[in-house]
């Protein structure tokens, strides 16, 4: 594995700066999906997002993905604050991340007075984007890995002992590149406003909570073992989308 990508000096003084694999891949994920954002919202709604809103969007999905960390082992957070700073290499969670972004964006488009679902909609790639990016990243920095297997497909990271796990990393990748082929084949022949977005929510819950089986790094439990607490999200959001699903797709049929 490779976490750390390159290091240099600086011209000035001794200074080391070392560019890790896993930031380096959400930057450069999230610059693709912004470009991606902004053609469309400019090609299909007519809609100049600001610089701004992505500026806020990214510290939106910062400080959740901070936050849903600390919330799945703070007792281990508090016991060593080193660890949850270390803001280059100390992870996140996607699911804390996606659900302050999504927040914030339904709040300062509402604020704009801009339509909310047509740029969900568009989002909703966009995610796809920074995601598939983001899990390359976590398979560079050896993080996120799955249970220890015997198959062929097993890989040793450096923190699974020399023990061939499943590249949990790898399976997401897979996930979500079919995800957003999906999504794009909605896209074409969507029904009603909103049905990109609330199908992204849908399908990636259900690969999560498979790919959630698959996973042997420690995080946290809901029911120890049973149920993980990316899987829980997953449920509740699932049951969330459903009914607005079924809600504006009835809308839709009955006008």
């Amino acid at each position: 594995m490779h976490p750390e990508l390159f290091s240099f000096h600086l011209p000035f003084g001794s200074l080391q700066v070392t560019i890790y694999s896993y930031a380096f891949c959400i930057a450069f994920g999230t610059l693709l999906a912004v470009i991606y954002t902004k053609w469309q919202a400019k090609k299909t709604l007519k809609i100049t997002l600001s610089n701004n809103f992505f500026y806020l969007v990214f510290i939106a999905g910062f400080i959740g993905g901070k936050l849903f960390l600390f919330l799945e082992k703070p007792m281990h957070y508090i016991q060593n604050p080193k660890s949850f700073l270390n803001f280059f290499s100390g992870g996140f969670v996607f699911y804390g991340s996606f659900i302050c972004t999504v927040v914030f964006i339904i709040w300062y488009l509402n604020k704009q007075k801009i339509s909310v679902l047509p740029i969900l909609d568009i989002l909703a790639i966009a995610t796809t984007i920074v995601h598939v990016i983001g899990r390359i990243g976590c398979y560079f920095a050896g993080c996120c890995f799955g249970k220890p297997t015997n198959s062929f497909l097993g890989i040793v990271f450096p923190t699974t002992n020399s023990t061939p796990v499943h590249p949990s990393q790898l399976y997401e990748v897979i996930s979500i590149l079919l995800i957003m082929i999906g999504l794009f084949i909605i896209k074409k022949n969507k029904q009603f406003i909103g049905q990109v977005f609330l199908s992204y929510v849908i399908l990636y819950a259900i690969a999560r909570s498979i790919l959630e089986l698959f996973r042997g790094d420690k995080r946290g439990f809901i029911i120890e073992q049973y149920l993980s607490h990316s899987q829980f999200i997953a449920i509740c959001l699932t049951i969330i989308v459903c009914h607005f699903y079924y809600k504006l797709n009835k809308k839709t049929i009955i006008n």
